[in-house]
């Protein structure tokens, strides 16, 4: 019974040991550690909320954000549409401008094909009768160098249209052509034995004499001259004693007592300067003149032209400068000179021509 009394003290409940001063600090340690887990969940929820708050503020602002990226593309896009919508206008506008060009073009191209068709049409009546056509043409180059002959009295120009419309029959190898080239070539001899007249050596001259006129001096300026020339003779002279002085002045006088003067030519009176600009104008004008009828081989109006430079020289200007020698002898060359040629007709030349495209004509008929 001693060996079972121990096991059954053992297998008894021990009872509490914790001393009775120690139960209350064991229930205070609680309720801090219970605080402590509420403050812990206070501070995990207010963090929560904080954190909620962000976010919101956060997608708030990305949220305003991309409403003003939308309200900017958005203008962007009415800009472009404002702009592609003035593109467009402006493409329209150079459609219409382009559909009428096109439409212009159509029309001048028809007109062109009706042109063409109408000068292929004449070209296949032209070239059906090829001799008629090639006469046509000589009889038209005949009446050009009749013209010049006529209105000009151009001579080369002539001979050279006359060479051509020879050069079209020769190339025609017509036996029957023979006698209208025999009354061209002897019309072209005319015109080869005519005088020459060197219409552009005289034209030169005419002109190298209208450019030396502004420098041509007058006739009052060589007296004004000898006047400032006499004047200046009768200053006094420095360091002359009184009787060197007197002795001069009475030579001086001495040689005024006679004067020879011709009472019958007229005084010229001083020109002013306008009117010496005039002079010098005037007379550049009579020499164009002659130059124009040098030109139309006028010889009445060339030599009265002439003559009228010449008396306008000799009266007002200087003619013992050598400017104004120069001038009155080229002048009196100039007039000596002959520019009247008659000029022979080529009319036999055209009429030959002209009756063998008739001939032809009939022939074919």
């Amino acid at each position: 019974m001693t060996d079972d009394q121990p096991t059954q003290a053992s297998n008894s409940p021990e009872p509490d040991s914790t001393p009775p001063a120690e139960q209350p600090r064991t229930r205070r340690s609680g309720r801090v550690g219970s605080l402590v887990r509420m403050g812990i969940m206070q501070m995990t929820l207010l963090a929560i909320l904080a954190l909620f708050l962000w976010q919101w503020f956060d997608s708030h602002r990305q949220i305003n954000n991309l409403q003003q990226e939308v309200a900017r593309r958005l203008s962007e896009m009415d800009g472009n549409n404002r702009a592609g919508m003035t593109l467009v206008k402006q493409e329209q506008e150079s459609m219409r401008e382009l559909s009428t060009k096109v439409a212009m073009l159509e029309t001048q191209n028809a007109e062109m094909q009706n042109q063409r068709a109408a000068l292929s049409t004449l070209y296949q009546d032209l070239s059906g009768s090829r001799d008629e056509t090639v006469l046509a043409d000589v009889e038209q180059i005949l009446m050009i160098a009749d013209q010049q002959l006529q209105l000009s009295g151009n001579v080369k120009a002539a001979l050279i249209a006359m060479g051509q419309a020879d050069d079209r029959l020769r190339r025609m190898d017509r036996p029957a052509l023979n006698g209208v080239r025999k009354v061209i070539e002897r019309d072209m001899e005319k015109l080869r034995a005519l005088p020459g007249v060197d219409v552009s050596g005289i034209s030169n001259q005419i002109d190298n004499l209208s450019d030396a006129i502004d420098a041509m001096p007058l006739t009052q300026e060589l007296r004004l001259r000898q006047e400032g020339a006499s004047a200046a003779a009768s200053a006094p002279v420095a360091g002359e004693t009184y009787w060197q002085r007197f002795w001069r002045e009475m030579w001086q006088q001495a040689r005024h007592l006679v004067l020879i003067e011709n009472t019958r030519k007229r005084a010229l009176p001083l020109l002013s300067p306008n009117e010496t600009f005039f002079l010098r104008e005037n007379l550049k004008l009579r020499l164009l003149s002659a130059r124009l009828a040098l030109l139309s081989h006028d010889d009445t109006v060339f030599k009265h032209d002439l003559k009228t430079a010449q008396g306008w020289i000799q009266r007002y200007f200087d003619v013992k400068s050598p400017a104004g020698a120069e001038a009155v002898n080229t002048l009196r060359k100039l007039r000596a000179s002959s520019i009247n040629i008659e000029l022979p007709d080529i009319s036999d030349s055209l009429a030959a021509v002209r009756n063998y495209r008739i001939s032809l004509s009939r022939g074919a008929r």
